[in-house]
C-alpha cells in the first residue's frame, strides 16, 4: 500500500487548514489521507482514567471535526484516523516515518510579523526523516492558483508556482525531486532560485582577489544551475522550469519568491548529532516568514 500522507489535528484552526491541505496533497498524488490527534495520558493521581476517557472522547470530537472540514472541501480522498498517547512531538514523528510526508498548521500572525511556529510543530520540522509542511491558518485552496479569468471568475485557472530554494554549494537530489514531484502534480511550473553574495573582503584569504565584474559571476552561477537541473529536466519534460539567479541573501529572495507562490521548497540537512537538531538560518527565515504552504525536506 501507499504510504500515506499525515496530517497532526488538535482542534485549532492551523490544524484545520492543515488537514483540508494534506487532503488535496493526498488526491494530487493518489495516496490515502491519515488524520492523527495526539492526547497526553494522565498518570494515576492525577484524573487517572475519567482524565483520560475525558480526552478519548474530545480527540474523537476534534477527528470527527476535521473529517467533516475534509469531506466538505475535498470529496474522494480516502481518510482514515487515529488517536495516539503523547507526548506530541514524538508521537507525531514516529507517525511521519511511515508517511510520504507530515503537514502541521502553523500560529499566524500578521501579514507583516510573519508565522509563528509552536512548539511542537518546531520540535518536529527540526528532528523529522520524512519531509514536513507546514501550512497556516486563513489560506484557502483558492490562494494557491493564478488569478480567475475577469471574464469567468468562477472557473479554476492553474496552480500558482511551486518554488524551490537551492543552494549550488549543497545541491541535493532528494530536495529537488521532491520539488518537481509537487510540480508535475499540480501541472505548476517550478521555479528554481539561488542566491549567491561576493566575498566580502572579511572572507578573502591571502592573495585572493575580489571578483568586479557581478553580471559575469552572475552568468557563471546561472550556467551552473542550468547544468544541475539538466538531469531534472530530461527526467519532467513535462515540467516548465524557471531559472533564478540573484545577488543577495537566500533567505529574503525566497519569502519574495514564495509571495507568490503555491508551495515553497527548502531543504534541511540531517544533523549527525541527533541530540542536537537544528535547522538552517534560510530554512528558519522561511518557516517564520512566509505565507504559502512551507515543505521543509531533510537530506543527508
Amino acid at each position: 500500500m501507499l504510504s500515506p500522507v499525515i496530517a497532526g489535528v488538535d482542534g485549532s484552526a492551523e490544524s484545520l487548514a492543515a488537514a483540508e491541505w494534506a487532503a488535496r496533497e493526498a488526491l494530487l498524488h493518489d495516496r490515502p489521507l491519515r488524520l492523527v490527534h495526539v492526547w497526553d495520558r494522565h498518570p494515576r493521581g492525577h484524573g487517572g482514567e475519567p482524565a483520560n476517557a475525558a480526552q478519548r472522547h474530545l480527540a474523537r470530537r476534534t477527528l470527527r471535526q476535521a473529517e467533516e472540514r475534509i469531506h466538505s472541501a475535498v470529496p474522494g480522498v480516502l481518510c482514515t484516523d487515529e488517536q495516539v498517547e503523547g507526548p506530541a512531538t514524538a508521537a507525531l514523528l514516529k507517525a511521519a516515518e511511515q508517511a510520504r510526508l507530515l503537514v502541521l498548521g502553523s500560529r499566524g500572525l500578521s501579514g507583516f510579523t510573519g508565522l509563528l511556529v509552536g512548539s511542537v510543530a518546531q520540535g518536529v520540522v527540526t528532528r523529522a526523516t520524512r519531509p514536513v509542511v507546514l501550512v497556516r491558518a486563513g489560506r484557502d485552496a483558492e490562494a494557491e492558483y493564478l488569478p480567475a479569468d475577469e471574464r469567468d471568475p468562477s472557473a479554476r485557472t492553474g496552480y500558482l508556482d511551486v518554488v524551490l530554494g537551492i543552494d549550488l554549494a549543497d545541491a541535493c537530489d532528494e530536495v529537488i525531486e521532491f520539488a518537481f514531484e509537487e510540480a508535475r502534480s499540480r501541472r505548476a511550473r517550478l521555479r528554481v532560485v539561488h542566491a549567491w553574495q561576493p566575498p566580502s573582503a572579511v572572507s578573502l584569504g591571502p592573495g585572493d582577489i575580489a571578483p568586479v565584474d557581478r553580471p559575469q559571476r552572475a552568468e557563471e552561477w546561472q550556467g551552473f544551475l542550468h547544468a544541475v537541473l539538466a538531469v531534472w529536466r530530461d527526467k519532467y519534460p513535462g515540467t516548465e522550469v524557471l531559472e533564478t539567479v540573484v545577488e543577495g541573501r537566500a533567505s529574503t529572495a525566497l519569502v519574495r519568491a514564495a509571495s507568490a507562490a503555491s508551495l515553497l521548497v527548502v531543504g534541511r540537512r540531517l544533523s549527525e548529532r541527533p541530540t542536537l537538531p537544528r535547522i538552517g538560518s534560510v530554512t528558519r527565515a522561511a518557516v517564520h516568514h512566509v505565507g504559502c504552504p512551507l515543505a521543509v525536506v531533510p537530506h543527508k
